[in-house]
């Protein structure tokens, strides 16, 4: 279902990138982060700092390439119509607005409908999500919509817990504070005890 760059395909630091959509070109943002350096007072050609842009640059390129993947699903002869829930999948994605990490769980539940998915695809399902730049709150609504219209669920529920290092490293700098956020679909929205069930199960274990 979606698409990977060259970056998972060839090996080695100097592997360039000219996909010609939005791809990612290792040697542009090489320079573009010893550029940064610069402008920041630093000396990129410091024995010390001379491999920090290509670093930078592939770490940056992991962070924002999905991995691969095929939606598998299977029918569902049994009938089973109870909630399907995968808790507490790590995530890290990189907030839009700093190009800083936010690292944290997600819990994915459905109610099946005439198929049932496999259960390695939620976690697949949330990667694609986070490997780009982000907010939470729209993260958490795209897992949810694109699971209803994949799938065609009786309904769907998302909830994710995340610590935002742009609000703990900087500016108010809170330190262990986390951020909820949920989407509901279809009777995990509508139907209170179904809501009130998913929720539960959702919620982290510590």
């Amino acid at each position: 279902m979606t698409t990977t760059t060259e970056l998972d395909r060839l090996p080695g630091d100097e592997a360039l990138l000219h996909a010609p959509q939005g791809g990612i070109d290792l040697v542009a943002a090489e320079t573009a982060v010893a550029d940064l350096l610069r402008a920041l007072g630093m000396d990129p050609s410091e024995a010390s700092l001379a491999a920090t842009p290509r670093r930078v640059a592939r770490a940056y390129a992991e962070l924002l390439t999905p991995r691969e993947f095929s939606l598998t699903t299977f029918a569902n002869d049994e009938n089973y119509d109870e909630l399907v829930l995968a808790r507490d999948i790590p995530f890290t994605s990189l907030c839009e607005h700093h190009l800083l990490p936010f690292t944290g769980f997600a819990s994915v539940g459905y109610l099946p409908a005439k198929r049932i998915l496999g259960l390695s695809k939620l976690a697949r399902v949330v990667d694609m999500f986070a490997r780009r730049p982000q907010v939470q709150e729209r993260m958490t609504k795209q897992i949810a919509n694109w699971l209803d219209e994949q799938l065609g669920p009786r309904g769907v529920g998302v909830v994710i817990e995340a610590e935002h290092s742009c609000m703990t490293l900087r500016g108010v700098q809170a330190r262990g504070a986390t951020t909820v956020t949920s989407a509901l679909t279809g009777l995990v929205r509508r139907d209170e005890r179904t809501r009130a069930e998913f929720l539960s199960l959702a919620g982290r274990r510590t």
